[in-house]
């Protein structure tokens, strides 16, 4: 449930910032939701990946079928040197999920190292 949760919220919360903030916003936003909700490094750099890959995926898809992929084709033949709007479209969300992903990776590292250290003070 705190996996759902935390995707969407990382979502939700990225799309906004996206909007109104500098691309590397999402890193932030992954950064302290994995903060500020406790899972493992891996589910966390899973939850990251998968929220900004889906959101920025299915932006681009959406933007890219509205104009009838004429950007997306001049682009991809610009930067991967092929005509394919569909694999520039999955680059785009493969690089925002990586992006988001260790961020939240990290977030879920200083959380674990917080609360670790708050375990020894304890003993």
């Amino acid at each position: 449930m705190k996996f759902i949760g935390s995707l969407i919220l990382t979502a939700v919360l990225s799309y906004p910032a996206g909007i109104f903030l500098p691309w590397w916003s999402i890193a932030v936003v992954a950064f302290l939701v994995s903060l500020i909700i406790p899972m493992k490094p891996v589910k966390a750099f899973s939850c990251g990946f998968l929220s900004l890959f889906l959101l920025w995926g299915g932006l681009g898809f959406f933007i890219s079928s509205n104009n009838g992929n004429i950007l997306a084709q001049k682009i991809s033949q610009l930067m991967i040197f092929m005509n394919s709007p569909v694999l520039l479209i999955i680059l785009t969300g493969i690089i925002a999920g990586m992006v988001a992903g260790f961020a939240s990776l990290s977030g879920s590292f200083l959380r674990y190292r917080k609360e670790e250290n708050y375990n020894k003070k304890l003993a």
